[in-house]
């Protein structure tokens, strides 16, 4: 193929190849948190609380796959010509999808025992305040739309931006505030741990306050 000789053809290969190895290393994350933390194996599968949602693994892969399916097919996708624009946009969006996938499954190493495909309260639950934990309150959310965005600015399609700005970011704001409810219903620190650590975007400068 002529066009992989191109700048721009080895640019598109090297975003392919990692966004690929990314997502299939978030896959395999994911599957073992099914194998590993199901409620047989957990805690003896005894729930104290436990709260149905909409937005669950099952949703959030089918919205990854509609985002695929709009970036593999080109819809919204505008291209930055001049390569001195381009080229470290998308290496920039590469790293913090690196960073995201990284974040991820970190984020679910600190969260062990405690995931939970739908929203649970054990009673040998711990509230994570640790590891990613320090860094926001919800990694595995949070991780996902950087990775969304950085995937959609590096492939350069405007839609999969819109897509996640206007569906994903929303559907994860939903979880994360159900989950929080119950969390600070559980563990009266939960309140003073939010105040000082964000949601989905981490503070440029830290506070320098800490939790353990």
């Amino acid at each position: 193929d002529g066009r992989l000789a191109t700048p721009s053809g080895t640019l598109d290969l090297i975003v392919i190849v990692c966004i690929g190895l990314c997502a299939f290393a978030l896959l395999i994350s994911v599957l073992i948190d099914f194998i590993e933390f199901n409620d047989e194996k957990r805690m003896n599968g005894e729930k104290t609380k436990e709260r149905k949602s909409v937005v669950a693994t099952g949703t959030m892969l089918l919205f990854f796959l509609a985002l695929y399916l709009v970036l593999r097919l080109g819809i919204g996708t505008f291209l930055i010509q001049d390569l001195r624009i381009r080229i470290p946009i998308t290496i920039l969006c590469i790293i913090i999808v690196l960073i995201g996938t990284a974040v991820n499954i970190k984020g679910r190493y600190d969260l062990g025992k405690n995931w939970a495909n739908h929203i649970k309260i054990y009673d040998g639950h711990t509230l994570i305040t640790t590891g990613m934990y320090r860094v926001v309150r919800h990694p595995l959310y949070a991780s996902l739309i950087w990775i969304a965005f950085a995937a959609s600015i590096a492939y350069q399609n405007w839609f999969g931006v819109i897509l996640t700005a206007a569906i994903f970011l929303p559907m994860m704001a939903y979880r994360a505030k159900q989950e929080e409810k119950l969390l600070t219903e559980r563990f009266k620190s939960y309140d003073a741990y939010a105040k000082t650590t964000p949601r989905f975007f981490p503070k440029i400068i830290p506070s320098g306050r800490r939790h353990s």
